[in-house]
């Protein structure tokens, strides 16, 4: 006779059933909070992660500052620099006279001559980067009048400036052009030479012209490099015009510091020294984000 099987065992070796449709909503109603609440933690914790550190280092600024300003009765603190920068941004382009004018003009006086010296060095420094990179003649004639002129001090410019253009503000645009040109020949020459060889073969069996050359394989691969010129070449430029202005006089923002020193203003020198400074951080900000657009992976590490 044959032996029924165990149900017992049947049942246990049974799998689970399905939960039911109302558990399932429940179970997933239980569970959006939840999700909801680790998505906005980890949110959080990345925002105080990247705004804690600054903070700090600000606060840390500000303290020293008060610090120093406390031993120092010549030297405002914090909460006085604060309340005469808020009566200067009141009305930032007020005109007194030629040498009695708002903030904002001396800003605008200073960028101009820094686009236009800027400009006069990319014009003549970006091409120049190109050819030198390209033949190597070229390369080994002119890198030691570059390694010669390149360390030398912006200043040391300003007099030749003075003698041959018989003017300050022409002076101060050549000042920006002659220390702006050495980033972007130098970066843009590197960019050239690591042009894969293989580009270079497939050019001359296609017998392509110097031209097309330079257009369809020569300009892609060294854009990236030639934006970090830029980048660089911008930021010594703000840094030369302050100097140059300091000697040449004249509207702009180096000037104004000039002449509130003489006016033993010490809190406008102060809020000079932040506004140059943030107008440098957006102008190397906005160069660094036109270079990532344009800047490969493995140029960038």
């Amino acid at each position: 006779m044959a032996r029924s099987l165990p149900t017992a065992g049947l049942a246990a070796t049974a799998e689970p059933s399905a939960p039911s449709a109302p558990a399932a909503a429940d179970a997933a109603a239980a569970a959006a909070p939840r999700d909801l609440a680790a998505a906005w933690q980890q949110r959080f914790g990345t925002l105080v992660q990247n705004l804690l550190p600054p903070v700090l280092g600000f606060g840390l600024l500000l303290v020293l500052w008060s610090i120093v300003a406390q031993g120092n009765p010549g030297i405002p603190g914090p909460q006085e620099t604060w309340a005469q920068a808020q009566e200067i941004f009141r009305d930032p382009f007020y005109r007194n006279g030629p040498n009695d004018q708002g903030v904002g003009w001396n800003v605008l006086a200073s960028l101009q001559r820094v686009s236009i010296g800027f400009g006069l060095a990319a014009l003549v420094g970006i091409p120049l980067g190109f050819v030198i990179g390209r033949f190597d003649f070229l390369s080994r004639m002119f890198n030691p009048v570059i390694s010669l002129l390149r360390p030398v001090s912006p200043l040391a410019w300003l007099p030749i400036g003075l003698l041959v253009f018989k003017g300050a503000n022409p002076a101060a645009i050549w000042t920006i052009f002659i220390c702006s040109i050495w980033p972007m020949v130098i970066n843009t020459a590197v960019g050239v030479q690591r042009v894969p060889q293989d580009y270079m073969n497939v050019a001359r069996v296609l017998n392509l012209s110097e031209w097309k050359i330079a257009t369809t394989i020569l300009f892609p691969a060294v854009l990236p490099y030639m934006l970090t010129g830029v980048r660089l070449a911008v930021g010594t430029a703000w840094l030369v015009i302050v100097a140059a202005e300091m000697l040449t006089g004249g509207v702009g923002i180096g000037f104004w510091v000039w002449d509130e020193w003489n006016n033993l203003n010490v809190k406008n020198i102060i809020i000079a020294i932040f506004v140059i400074g943030l107008v440098g951080l957006l102008l190397e900000w906005a160069l660094i984000r036109l270079a990532s657009a344009f800047t490969f992976e493995e140029v960038k590490a």
